[in-house]
């Protein structure tokens, strides 16, 4: 669909018993084959009548993300990890000697200023090649201006984690990036600048954490796994863009999104966030939320959907992407707690087939719009600026 490799399927809800018992039986399956250490839990009923699961709520990060038998942790984690050693993996696909060339190495900002939408990130690609990305995103235009870089590993590199000040940079005359990480203290510090033939920008942006942060692990068969952690924060500073500055007002929220891990060789997912105010009962409420649909191999117990509400963060359950076209998305959940309308304005498209290797990867900006309804049954309206991904890709 859409130009989308073969071998991609959109997925939906199964229907009715006879497709709830074959995806309960694929999905059985393919935790034994993945040999979890995580015993399953039953889901419970929250207070607005949706299942949620325990293995959900938070529980002790440990030290290392990768243990001394070389399996991945998986689960949902109350704060950072101290070791982020993915390269110590066994059994993730490949030869462990190739786990460098394997392993998927990213961490972005988004900001939701009141007349843009901004996004700088940079990633690690197969061990060789690394990529600086900003984007600008123009409210009242529809319009996405892109400040790309690739360079060689040796001009960047990723933080060893997310504490005391440990740092991501990319260094180059067309996009620098920093992002120096104190999560564990609950800031971040995110500065670079880019250039192209018309355009520049410039930005510094001091960042404080305002809810808690959404720490996970999902497995996608066997010791495939992916880690995240997402954090939203409260800004200070601004954004330079072609000489207009853009200063960060009481309701920018940005957030950080670090992932980090090993997806099958033949993937795909979803992703939308939007975060700075919703409206409940007609009154605004400062929120934000992350909304994704990959291969974890149980979505109840392992995903990484979340609304952060400051004094707290909720559970939200899985979700499907429908693709009503390609610049029209819907995203719902089968409760009829969560419901968006994503009409996609701009995107920042790579598509490549090398035949061993190919890429269909969108980062989009749009208007987003419905509701999403907290773990109480309060429901948050949505009217805002959306950012979202639609990624296939084939790898080693």
């Amino acid at each position: 669909m859409f130009g989308k490799p073969k071998w991609q399927k959109q997925d939906v809800p199964p229907k009715g018993k006879k497709g709830h018992k074959k995806a309960a039986k694929a999905q059985k399956k393919a935790l034994k084959e993945a040999k979890l250490d995580v015993p399953k839990k039953s889901l419970k009923k929250a207070k607005n009548g949706v299942p949620l699961s325990e293995l959900r709520l938070p529980v002790e990060t440990p030290k290392a993300l990768v243990d001394e038998k070389g399996r991945i942790a998986v689960g949902t984690f109350d704060k950072e990890f101290e070791v982020i050693n993915l390269l110590d993996a066994k059994n993730v696909g490949v030869p462990k000697f190739l786990n460098g060339v394997k392993v998927t190495l990213w961490e972005a900002l988004e900001v939701n200023f009141d007349d843009i939408a901004f996004l700088t990130a940079m990633s690690v690609m197969g061990g060789a090649v690394t990529i600086a990305l900003t984007l600008v995103y123009d409210k009242k235009t529809g319009e996405m201006t892109a400040f790309m870089a690739p360079m060689l590993a040796k001009d960047g590199y990723m933080s060893e984690n997310l504490l005391n000040g440990s740092a991501t940079v990319a260094n180059s005359k067309l996009n620098s990036i920093t992002f120096e990480n104190d999560q564990n203290n609950g800031k971040a510090h995110v500065f670079g600048q880019g250039r192209g033939l018309k355009n520049k920008v410039s930005y510094d942006l001091q960042l404080t954490r305002w809810s808690d942060p959404a720490v996970g692990s999902m497995p996608f068969g066997g010791n495939v796994s992916l880690y995240s952690q997402k954090d939203i924060f409260s800004v200070e500073g601004s954004v330079i863009f072609n000489g207009k500055e853009y200063k960060a007002s009481e309701g920018t929220m940005a957030i950080i999104d670090d992932h980090r891990g090993y997806y099958p060789k033949k993937a795909h997912y979803d992703w939308v966030t939007t975060m700075g105010y919703g409206t409940v009962n007609g009154k605004p409420q400062k929120f934000g939320f992350n909304l994704t649909r990959n291969q974890s191999i149980d979505q109840d117990d392992y995903n990484e959907n979340v609304l952060w509400l400051g004094e707290k963060n909720d559970r939200l359950p899985p979700v499907f992407f429908e693709h009503l076209d390609y610049d029209h998305w819907r995203i719902y959940d089968e409760y009829g707690t969560i419901d968006l309308d994503y009409q996609v304005k701009d995107r920042n498209l790579v598509k490549f087939d090398l035949g061993i290797a190919c890429s269909d990867y969108s980062i989009t900006f749009g208007d987003l719009k419905g509701f999403v309804t907290g773990e109480d049954g309060t429901k948050y309206e949505v009217d805002d600026t959306g950012i979202g991904e639609d990624r296939s890709m084939k790898l080693l």
